[in-house]
């Protein structure tokens, strides 16, 4: 850390401790941005799927033992999840790695739409993701070691966060049991760490299973599982109307059979649904799955379905979140050189991307004092409702870039991105070594983190007891 960042972060009361004038003799995250950057290219060029992430997550795991960590590999049964310890003892620290790439996203790294030989890409910069925090891991050990500090510093290496739920499974698993804060942050186009709540989600796909025959010479001897997907969907649409507005409710029709002149003896609809918390999806949920059955009998077929994926929304932690913004803020945003301003100018270009102005990569958003709704999804939900989790967002995109476009890949597999991904990496390890030093900072999120959850909570995934669907991105 700079001296100057210290001596801000002393003056308005988070952090005191001596040892941040001792951290000002050696930029320890600048040892290990080649590694980072690393990390994150062969990641991009790999484009690895949920829970096929083989290479990518034995790289991380590779680098994290050769630089100290004690490495677990298949966690929760999951081939690609692991766990690195360094240190010993209380308090534990916890940094969350994604790894994984989506599906149909194939971009190269240029300015203007462009595939390349694969046909996904890290278009929500999870490349990025998972190399910044193996940095900021290395560079916390490296000052631990150097200044003797106590505690135990944990890497979770977390696979399948794309609609796989990989870190549903770890909690479940009792991973972060005794984890005392758990820190993350995410590629955007904006520097900012807000206290922030996101949509619980929970997903299954619908399978109809019917009676073919043919369509004309024989229709009545049919049963159609097509039918059964639109009868269910058909009813879905009109409930809509009687759901909270804060609901989402999207499908797609992933088999819808064949051909015309067969009476379509399987067919499947691919659900998703949100809502704001947990409480308001169940029962909503149950009414998808009313609609399924109903559609089933209505149209003489058989229905089952396999739920893919469930997240609890965030659970926002303003202390830990204003702490992340003044270390944030104190790093600054991220400056382009010439190269790169014009290659982000050309992408906005070619993007059609209004509204921001390339030069707000270098500001950081100011801090607000109340709870923000963010529109998506994430399994970091989960993490954040069995121990005080919180994460911020870091400029690796061109401004005006939304996640899951081309744009975004393109960003994530050059410079652009590495300076974002190095910003949040100077983030995580300096926010880590106040939680490793401080104890009253502890105290004050645990507090707070106790108030909001409630005394009577009790986790329950919404996965139930599924097993991890370690095929869901395995085309069949």
């Amino acid at each position: 850390m700079r001296f100057e960042h210290c001596l801000r972060l002393f003056f308005i009361g988070f952090f005191a401790s001596p040892l941040c004038l001792a951290a000002t003799s050696v930029s320890y995250t600048e040892q290990h941005k080649q590694a980072a950057e690393e990390i994150a290219a062969k990641l991009w060029q790999w484009s690895e799927l949920g829970y096929l992430e083989q290479r990518s997550s034995g790289l991380m795991q590779d680098v994290l033992r050769d630089g100290g960590f004690r490495v677990k590999s298949g966690s929760a049964s999951i081939d690609t999840a692991f766990v690195a310890e360094y240190g010993a003892g209380e308090p534990v620290i916890a940094l969350l790695a994604e790894m994984d790439a989506l599906p149909g996203a194939s971009q190269q790294a240029l300015p203007e739409e462009a595939t390349r030989n694969t046909e996904a890409g890290h278009a929500c910069g999870h490349n990025l993701f998972g190399g910044g925090v193996i940095g900021a891991a290395l560079a916390v050990k490296d000052w631990m070691q150097a200044n003797q500090v106590a505690g135990t510093l944990r890497v979770f290496g977390t696979p399948a966060e794309e609609g796989g739920s990989g870190k549903v499974y770890l909690v479940r698993e009792g991973l972060f049991d005794d984890v005392d804060v758990a820190l993350h942050w995410h590629p955007a186009d904006s520097n900012q760490s807000l206290a922030a709540t996101s949509l619980a989600n929970k997903s299954a796909k619908f399978k109809f299973e019917g009676i073919a025959s043919h369509a004309s010479a024989a229709p009545e001897r049919g049963r159609s599982a097509l039918d059964g997907v639109e009868a269910m969907n058909f009813m879905v649409n009109l409930m809509r109307e009687h759901v909270p507005s804060t609901t989402r409710i999207h499908y797609v029709i992933s088999n819808g059979g064949d051909v015309p002149n067969i009476v379509p003896r399987y067919a499947e609809v691919y659900y998703y649904l949100r809502a704001p918390s947990a409480q308001e999806l169940e029962p909503i949920w149950d009414r998808l799955e009313d609609a399924a059955r109903a559609g089933a009998l209505g149209t003489g077929t058989q229905v089952n379905w396999e739920v893919i994926h469930g997240n609890h929304s965030l659970l926002p932690n303003s202390t830990l979140a204003r702490l992340m913004h003044e270390h944030l803020s104190a790093f600054g945003g991220v400056d382009y050189s010439a190269d790169e301003t014009k290659f982000a100018e050309t992408l906005q270009a070619n993007f059609n991307g209004k509204g921001k102005p390339v030069s707000s990569a270098a500001t950081i958003a100011p801090w607000r004092d109340d709870i923000a709704s963010l529109g998506g999804s994430t399994d970091v939900g989960d993490v954040s409702w069995v121990v005080p989790t919180h994460g911020i967002s870091t400029a690796t995109w061109v401004p005006g870039t939304p996640a899951h476009s081309w744009a975004a890949v393109a960003a994530s597999g050059m410079s652009i991105g590495h300076k974002g991904m190095h910003l949040a990496a100077e983030v995580l390890a300096a926010t880590t070594q106040d939680l490793l030093t401080d104890s009253q900072l502890r105290a004050a999120i645990k507090a707070e983190f106790d108030e909001r959850r409630g005394s009577d909570f009790e986790y329950r995934a919404l996965l139930d007891d599924r097993q991890p669907p370690l095929d869901y991105r395995v085309k069949p």
